[in-house]
């Protein structure tokens, strides 16, 4: 069994063959799916697309590149929004300064709202971070020491120092298709590094496509290739990561119901 933690089935990319999409991840083992909701103005797309299956969830945020145009998405919208049986997270959001497609004061504003958010729920942050490690270890810091709050750095590809940070705090690590690419070594490194009871997989699709399937359009049933990768990393068997990374999904997004056996 596999779970995809984090996919964007809400996206175009798909439109055209949702269902078969659905259908291949669950042939491949992927019991679960979180389609992350990238702007609050466009939820409902999301959450029409968890509501069309069992098996699919969904999150409520803003991403940091669309902080600026959605400035109205403070704690208390996304709190209302959550309360839906499909929201299992708050997020994506965080900080960006790779491309800065929003303001560094309004990402970090946003990214401020969301934790609040999620402390206030119970329910775990889907952080995004890039170029911003500095600041994302310094705000989830002091965050954590006015009020605890779960959460997950996704798609990570940040530094040592930002991983061994995240889990002091208690925090969960999202491993992507780019810890199958050539040049992460030191990914590679950080993920036999990590605590195991730590680790969750993703796509992140449509994006990231892991080796063997680098170039194609990701989707759900990718996340095997992951798996296999990581558990080759670790000196694990593949099952025995599959189970133990399932059972942290579960153990942090704990809204999501578990497959019958």
């Amino acid at each position: 069994m596999l779970v995809d933690s984090h996919c964007h089935l809400d996206f175009p990319e798909f439109a055209a063959e949702l269902d078969q999409v659905v259908e291949r991840a669950r042939a491949h083992g992927v019991k679960r799916m979180v389609t992350i909701c990238t702007r609050v103005s466009q939820f409902d797309r999301v959450l029409a697309v968890a509501e069309r299956y069992d098996d699919v969830v969904c999150t409520v945020g803003v991403h940091p590149h669309e902080a600026a145009k959605e400035a109205d998405a403070d704690t208390r919208r996304l709190v209302d929004i959550a309360r839906h049986e499909k929201v299992v997270g708050i997020g994506e959001t965080g900080l960006d300064y790779y491309y800065e497609h929003s303001p560094r004061d309004r990402q970090t504003a946003s990214f401020r709202a969301h934790i609040a958010a999620a402390r206030e729920t119970g329910l775990p942050l889907v952080v995004h971070t890039r170029d911003a490690d500095d600041d994302m270890a310094a705000i989830l810091t002091e965050e954590m020491k006015a009020g605890t709050f779960p959460g997950v750095l996704h798609c990570f590809s940040s530094s040592r120092q930002l991983a061994d940070r995240a889990v002091e705090l208690g925090l969960y690590l999202s491993l992507s298709g780019i810890v199958t690419f050539k040049k992460a070594d030191e990914l590679r490194e950080t993920a036999k590094a990590v605590p195991l009871d730590r680790l969750l997989v993703e796509t992140d699709a449509p994006y990231l496509a892991p080796v063997p399937m680098r170039g194609k359009r990701n989707e759900p049933a990718f996340v095997a290739h992951t798996a296999r990768v990581v558990a080759e990393l670790r000196g694990m068997g593949s099952a025995e990561f599959e189970a133990q990374s399932t059972e942290n999904f579960f153990r942090l997004f704990t809204r999501v119901s578990r497959p019958a056996p």
